[in-house]
């Protein structure tokens, strides 16, 4: 019974057509039966590259084929609430993509949709299941660093530093677009996931590019940001600081470095074109100098991609899988999506108001 495959729908072609499609149908459980695009005739087409057998309109055609078990969510984080909602009533399992919604209450009414129709809801909160990732919360763990003494993490790319780039969704805070969502939403996880809970924090972003051309080449208003800066006080007592921004040029790469009062970790990578290949980890303990660390066999990926998302994704859906079989959804689930977007949510809080902001006890418990 555990290995009968498990059919899945796709809702959303970008993201969903390079990531979800081929890491679901290199999966030995899941089956794409169904993708979703709000144009048809272009559903009908990436529905004939793939061999995927049905193409929808709309996400309540999807739902609506019986034979669809689980759906995956990889839109504009605008249409996370309406669409996850749509899925859940329809009881059917979910694999959302991050940010989880538009504000912490939406988030809050997806996961409690999902508790309560006794479905899975998982997140991709991919970088959890990145060999390299996995090695450094296991050093982690076992007490490589000692007692924290400070955690800085730098995520510095080019991907929208070119100001002709087009104007669309990612342009506009109300329609969740911005470097808070798209880089910090897998910051917040994976913080609390490799050092505890956050008890406060100070942000402040900005927006370097203030306009953008739309297609029509009319520069239109940017508010969404495209830099961000946090500080954030651990509730075991640690300072952490972020540094993230999707506008510079020849940027750094993305790194954290972790550092304790007894030994040291550095996890990098300088990849700009590929935010999930090219991870290495360092260590140091007594004061030596970094060392390269050897990453276990055990944590490999069995198979990488030109494109490397998708490995990561596969063991997401791996994950997933295996909660549906349990009937029990674990971390990574909605709950750290709803966690994610309350602190993103309390980090535009503090950048409004120009002031620290305390992170509620409950959060530490979701």
């Amino acid at each position: 019974m555990a290995e009968t495959p498990i059919q899945v729908a796709v809702v959303g072609t970008g993201f969903g057509q390079k990531v979800h499609i081929p890491g679901l149908q290199a999966h030995h459980r899941t089956e794409v039966v169904a993708v979703y695009h709000r144009d048809l005739a272009k559903a009908q087409a990436i529905a004939a590259e793939h061999g995927i057998p049905h193409a929808c309109d709309s996400v309540e055609a999807i739902v609506a084929l019986p034979q669809v078990q689980a759906v995956t969510v990889a839109t504009p984080p605008f249409l996370h609430y309406s669409q996850a909602k749509t899925v859940l009533e329809a009881g059917k399992h979910l694999l959302l993509e991050k940010p989880t919604a538009l504000s912490g209450p939406e988030a809050e009414a997806i996961a409690e949709l999902a508790r309560d129709r006794n479905l899975v809801a998982t997140m991709d909160f991919e970088f959890r299941f990145v060999p390299a990732w996995q090695r450094l919360a296991e050093l982690l763990a076992e007490g490589y660093v000692g007692n924290l003494r400070f955690i800085n993490i730098t995520w510095t790319v080019p991907g929208r530093a070119d100001p002709s780039r087009p104007w669309n969704w990612y342009s506009r805070q109300d329609q969740g677009g911005g470097a808070l969502g798209a880089f910090a939403s897998h910051s917040f996880d994976y913080i609390t996931w490799l050092f505890g809970p956050i008890q406060r924090l100070s942000a402040r972003l900005s927006t370097a590019i203030p306009q953008r051309p739309d297609p029509s080449g009319q520069l239109q208003p940017v508010d969404a940001d495209d830099t961000c800066s946090l500080i954030l006080d651990l509730a075991n007592g640690a300072p952490c600081q972020v540094a993230i921004s999707s506008v510079t040029y020849a940027g750094r790469g993305h790194w954290v470095e972790v550092y304790g009062d007894g030994g040291t970790l550095v996890l990098g990578s300088d990849n700009l074109t590929d935010y999930v290949h090219g991870f290495r980890l360092w260590g140091s303990q007594g004061g030596a100098a970094l060392a390269e660390l050897t990453i276990p066999d055990r944590l490999q990926f069995p198979t990488t991609y030109s494109d490397g998302r998708i490995a990561p994704f596969v063991r997401v859906v791996n994950h997933w899988v295996s909660d549906i079989d349990r009937g029990l959804a674990t971390e990574p689930s909605i709950w750290d999506g709803v966690r994610s977007q309350h602190l993103m949510d309390l980090a535009h809080q503090s950048h409004r108001q120009n002031a620290w902001v305390e992170v509620p006890k409950p959060l530490f418990q979701v």
